[in-house]
């Protein structure tokens, strides 16, 4: 960085670069990308859902499942169950115990692994070809046999709540906490997945038995095959080792909506830091909102996209206020948040704050810029295969696709999607869906040496 030039042509040269590295990784990786496009789509008689994509080159089989059971479905006096029953999932079941799992996943060199988010609940397996009887065997029987042992149950809540306590010298978990807490209210989304120091204790085993009874049925399951495996040994492989799990009617979950903010909501959590942890933002979207394009490109161009984001050059570069910002809207089955985050000095806190919201402000306003556009653009189109660039990845969108109903020619769809936005569509969603007047502000510092105003 000792090479002197102007600014603009230093960043103009860095988003051609972008261009460049994004162009070659597009020729690499699309191979991936167009053969998600290509799954099956199969319903097998016990209602699971499942898709299918072959892949022959490397004998290698992986598949990603979705259990609708994420932790919306928690009782809010037992928040973190659907997190503690997907964990324990691989702890134990009517035959195996937790070692013997482990055990006998790791003699094969394959990975099976569980979790839960706030939607859904997940599992996890990549196994060889010729392992993959033993990796099904197995997987099903974590999936379907259960027995979530007591002595296991205990230690996974005592390893939760350790986490959770850890998290409270971490600002940044300190601040996301206190965030979804003002913008979410009765909303699920406004507690951690993970639950609360206060809920997890008065979590018992018959909690985690009857939820486990209540949503993990076929009928509430999505899974995505991708590997080395035809259709035919698919089907096979799916009657032999799920034909049993027995289907149930399951009831969608009951949201309570959160309620947008009348006023600007300003919350100062008081720890001694010389830097402040300040996120600024209010409810966003969910993953169906046709919108969902033109705010991706148009959130890019304000906070998203890294070095060459606005509130990048704005904040960190002109002002020199902090290291790293960003903005993001995190799109889920309902209505997530839209969110800037940063840190700075704490006597620079409230200068930072007032660019934020003018640079909010701002792309409310005017149109982007033509090349604003065209580099936004090339970015989102060009990076899109990575996600796409192994097929672990691709039974993980193949899931999530499905879960979110985008449908199978998703991939396809995509490049045009983000293609079609126009300057227009990017004022259009800026207006609509950021608000600089009405948001909620947590800064995670020393009191004393922070003063904000909000006129």
């Amino acid at each position: 960085m000792r090479i002197h030039q102007p600014k603009g042509d230093r960043r103009f040269r860095f988003g051609l670069l972008i261009i460049i590295f994004v162009s070659i990784a597009l020729g690499l990786q699309s191979q991936p990308a167009a053969a998600a496009s290509s799954a099956k789509r199969i319903v097998t008689e016990n209602g699971m859902t499942v898709l299918l994509q072959e892949a022959h080159s490397i004998p290698v089989v992986n598949i990603q499942v979705i259990i609708k059971a994420g932790s919306i479905r928690d009782p809010e006096d037992k928040a973190g169950l659907a997190n503690l029953t997907a964990a324990l999932l691989d702890e134990g079941t009517a035959t195996r115990t937790s070692v013997q799992i482990a055990d006998a996943i790791d003699f094969i060199g394959g990975d099976l692994s569980t979790g839960a988010t706030d939607d859904y609940a997940s599992a996890s397996l990549r196994v060889l070809k010729k392992d993959l009887s033993t990796g099904l065997e197995l997987f099903s029987d974590v999936l379907i046999h259960p027995s979530f042992p007591a002595p296991e149950l205990e230690r996974k809540r005592q390893e939760i709540l350790g986490a959770l306590i850890a998290q409270e010298d971490e600002p940044e978990e300190v601040a996301d906490k206190a965030f979804d807490e003002i913008i979410f209210g009765p909303n699920p989304y406004h507690r951690p997945a993970e639950g609360s120091p206060q809920t997890l204790p008065a979590i018992h085993r018959e909690d985690v038995v009857q939820f486990y009874n209540d949503f993990y049925r076929p009928n509430n399951v999505i899974m995505a095959i991708v590997g080395d495996i035809t259709e035919a040994e698919a089907r096979d492989r799916l009657k032999t080792y799920f034909g049993a799990w027995e289907k149930k009617p399951v009831s969608p979950p009951v949201v309570p909506p959160a309620v947008p903010l009348s006023k600007p909501v300003v919350k100062l959590v008081d720890r001694d830091l010389t830097q402040a942890n300040i996120i600024l933002g209010h409810l966003g979207i969910d993953r169906k909102n046709p919108d969902y394009y033109a705010i991706n490109v148009m959130n890019y161009i304000l906070g998203g996209g890294g070095f060459s984001s606005r509130l990048m050059k704005d904040i960190r570069d002109n002002q020199g206020l902090a290291y790293s910002i960003d903005s993001h809207f995190q799109a889920n089955a309902y209505p997530g948040s839209f969110t800037v985050s940063l840190q700075t000095r704490n006597a620079e806190a409230q200068r930072a704050i007032d660019g934020v919201l003018s640079e909010i402000r701002k792309i409310r306003s005017e149109p982007v810029s033509d090349r604003e556009m065209e580099e936004t653009k090339a970015f989102l189109i060009g990076s899109f295969p990575l996600r796409m660039d192994t097929s672990a990845k691709i039974a993980n969108f193949l899931a999530q696709v499905e879960f979110y109903d985008l449908g199978l020619d998703y991939a396809d769809r995509y490049p045009k999607l983000i293609g079609s936005v126009k300057k227009a569509d990017v004022l259009r969603v800026a207006q609509k869906y950021l608000d600089p007047d009405h948001f909620a502000l947590v800064v995670v510092t020393k009191k004393d040496a922070v003063k904000i105003r909000m006129e």
